[in-house]
């Protein structure tokens, strides 16, 4: 800005402050108008601070992350031998403790499902955090009767098979099974990674029904199962109301042997002590599930035809509020003691995400909706990808788009810290195509740039 420029801007606000600016100690109600000379003096007596562009802002921010970011030595999952991982493997994840010496939960993020390289790191995190720091459970954003039968059965069939029980096929991979390995290897020791889920969407049927010892009700149940299924994505409102009593009761009806059946409950599920309690739990959410969820994911697809999104908000907010009990209710009645790792997109667990450029600010997901005491005592860690490809929830491969300058990406790209470049391609499994593989990808605390 030039001088005169400068001067007339500052004429014009001394002007405009004439009743409230003193020289000389006197008040301007009572002096006469300053001269020409005593303004040019007292402008340049004056600090102009410009206001700070975007890309001073910008730079800032970078400049902060290389100065608060560490390197990761591997993103590989360690080796699991007839001992424990040697501590001396997790030294460049030490700079967590202190950190998280005081939290119970950790979140563990990610801005995609379907990339390799985040379960591979989640892997190695969870390793570190079970072995090194005492976090005994693992909650999947899934569902929750799934993963409980997944335990229960954990020490009866492959690691394969429990990691097809326990979670979404999104993360049904190659880069996922060594933490289900990892898992059935602790389970004999005397601090077992325990599995759970707390999601409330269908993921198949949770269990065979077999406990019942009455084949005509879990046949019932096996069909009530399917039903759901299928209604949920129909835009039939009125057929589903109609059936929807007859569903409902059908899981009232196995939801009231669960207490009877506790002898074979317990041995059809050895390896998890808690059976009784999920079990009711399962079928209380499925009842609400039916209750309330299918109308609106109906409504939903009537209304996405008609190009409104209502219903669509509805469905989100629902199942997230349903997420987060299903989560305070195993951290306070089935583990109390315990502290968690929760495995969920970021969009579920960020405390602000209402507040993230983009998102529907009237919508509040579960971490924006916890208690304030549990986002006291909870540290998320986001990942993000950086380039190369990621897959959707088809598992079809899609390229990463360049970070849009100014978003997280591009700030934690600005340093190689928390950066694995990778030269693998896409892994295959029998199922098919599963996560790709990004380029990098970057890892960012919850203390990441608090200001």
């Amino acid at each position: 800005m030039s001088k005169g420029k400068k001067r007339k801007i500052l004429f014009s606000l001394s002007i405009a402050l004439t009743s409230f600016v003193t020289f000389n100690g006197v008040s301007n109600a009572s002096a006469a108008v300053p001269t020409i000379e005593e303004r040019v003096a007292l402008d340049n007596k004056l600090e102009v601070k410009q206001a700070r562009t975007s890309n001073e802002t910008l730079q800032d921010w970078k400049k902060w992350t290389n100065d608060h970011s560490y390197s990761l030595t591997s993103i590989q999952p360690e080796t699991v031998g007839k001992q424990k991982i040697p501590a001396n493997k997790f030294e460049d994840l030490e700079m967590l403790k202190p950190l998280l010496h005081d939290k119970r939960i950790v979140f563990l993020g990610e801005s995609s499902h379907g990339v390799a390289e985040f379960n591979l790191a989640k892997t190695r995190i969870i390793q570190f955090l079970h072995q090194e720091m005492g976090y005994n459970v693992l909650a999947f954003e899934s569902g929750l009767g799934n993963a409980m039968n997944a335990q229960g059965q954990i020490d009866k069939q492959t690691a394969q098979q429990t990691m097809k029980d326990a979670i979404f096929p999104v993360w049904w991979a190659k880069e996922t099974l060594p933490l289900f390995e990892y898992s059935k290897k602790t389970q004999n020791t005397d601090k077992p990674l325990k599995l759970a889920g707390f999601d409330i969407q269908l993921q198949g049927s949770f269990t065979n029904g077999d406990w019942l010892q009455n084949s005509q009700l879990a046949k019932q149940f096996g069909e009530a199962e399917k039903q759901l299924t299928e209604w949920s994505y129909s835009n039939d409102l009125k057929g589903y109301q109609k059936v929807k009593p007859s569903i409902i009761a059908v899981y009232k009806q196995v939801k009231s042997q669960v207490s009877l059946k506790e002898k074979e409950l317990k041995e059809a599920y050895p390896s998890e002590p808690h059976i009784v309690k999920l079990m009711e739990r399962t079928f209380a959410d499925r009842i609400h599930f039916a209750e309330e969820y299918v109308e609106l994911t109906i409504k939903t697809i009537i209304e996405l035809e008609q190009d409104k999104d209502d219903s669509y908000l509805k469905t989100i907010e629902w199942r997230d509020q349903a997420m987060m009990e299903n989560l305070l209710w195993l951290a306070e009645e089935v583990y109390p003691t315990e502290k968690f790792i929760v495995w969920a997109h970021n969009d579920h667990i960020r405390k602000a995400h209402s507040e993230v450029k983009g998102s529907p600010d009237s919508v509040k997901l579960m971490g924006e909706r916890l208690p304030d005491i549990y986002k006291k005592y909870s540290y998320v860690l986001g990942l993000y990808m950086a380039g190369g490809e990621t897959a959707n929830n088809l598992r079809e491969p899609m390229a990463v788009l360049p970070p849009i300058k100014g978003s997280i990406e591009d700030i934690l790209s600005s340093t190689n810290e928390l950066t694995h470049l990778s030269t693998y391609a896409t892994v295959k499994m029998n199922e098919g195509t599963h996560g790709c593989l990004s380029h990098a990808y970057h890892i960012a605390g919850e203390s990441w740039r608090k200001v």
